[in-house]
């Protein structure tokens, strides 16, 4: 059986002139793959693997391309063409993504990213996004941890912090006051699991946490020493703003830190910096 929004396997079933008609082994629905998609001549009998959408005119589409995220999947989207009934997003294959106007929570915007969920309209086939998403956050079965490592892909900056899209499945935050390196939107980056709230948001950390992110800085503030003839102007009393500079950490982590490297006899603390030992 076909299922729309997701990959099929199919099998070509006759040929035109403009496209390649295509059937499930065990149904006989057509479906169309345009020969535009197509890079060389298949056979009657092949086997392909193909995502498949219904189109404009409700006919069954197949695409050779993968979108980025199929039914019931979220994806960070740019937008990319904006209409007073919707707005069409990059969605990875040759046929934009349309989130109509009423399936957005505030009205998107040219070029800016979102966090979109694929949805499949069951009356009419029809695949679409939302930005409406709470009711799909609120109901998360989470499969991570705290301090679990994870994708994270930034999508907005909100008054708090970049709301974030984790694994392609749970919706977070980054909060700007934790941030101390260069976020690019719809790029993503390595973070790890600070908590899991009730509400069914995440919130994220882009260092290591605990011992294990001890340890990280630590190392870091060595490497920085070595590279430094030894010594660093760096201590207790600097600014939070010269720490994250140079060192791309907070000024509490880097305190705890050079304590632990003192206790360990690998650096000296002066009154005007650090010492390697």
């Amino acid at each position: 059986m076909i299922t729309i929004g997701q990959i099929n396997e199919l099998e070509v079933y006759e040929k035109t002139a403009s496209s390649y008609i295509l059937r499930a082994p065990d149904f006989d629905i057509d479906v169309t793959l345009p020969a535009r998609e197509v890079k060389k001549d298949l056979s009657i009998g092949d086997i392909l693997e193909v995502f498949v959408y219904v189109d404009n005119t409700d006919e069954p589409i197949a695409s050779l391309e993968t979108p980025y995220a199929f039914v019931d999947q979220y994806f960070v989207a740019r937008v990319v063409e904006t209409h007073q009934f919707g707005a069409f997003i990059d969605w990875g294959i040759s046929k934009d993504l349309l989130v109509p106007d009423t399936e957005q929570k505030e009205r998107m915007g040219q070029d800016q990213y979102y966090i979109v969920r694929v949805c499949l309209d069951e009356r009419t086939n029809k695949i679409y996004g939302t930005t409406k998403i709470g009711k799909y956050i609120a109901a998360s079965e989470f499969d991570i941890e705290e301090n679990e490592l994870v994708r994270v892909i930034p999508a907005k900056k909100e008054e708090l912090g970049y709301r974030c899209l984790i694994n392609e499945k749970f919706i977070g935050m980054i909060y700007y006051n934790e941030v101390f390196q260069n976020i690019e939107l719809g790029s993503e980056l390595s973070g790890y699991v600070k908590k899991i709230r009730e509400d069914g948001l995440v919130d994220i950390s882009l260092q290591q946490i605990g011992f294990e992110r001890l340890d990280s800085t630590q190392e870091t503030i060595l490497n920085y020493l070595r590279k430094n003839g030894g010594k660093s102007s760096l201590h207790d009393k600097s600014s939070p703003d010269e720490i994250k500079a140079a060192l791309n950490m907070s000024k509490k982590s880097f305190k705890s830190s050079i304590g632990m490297l003192y206790k360990q006899k690998k650096i000296l603390i002066h009154k005007d910096g650090i010492e390697l030992v």
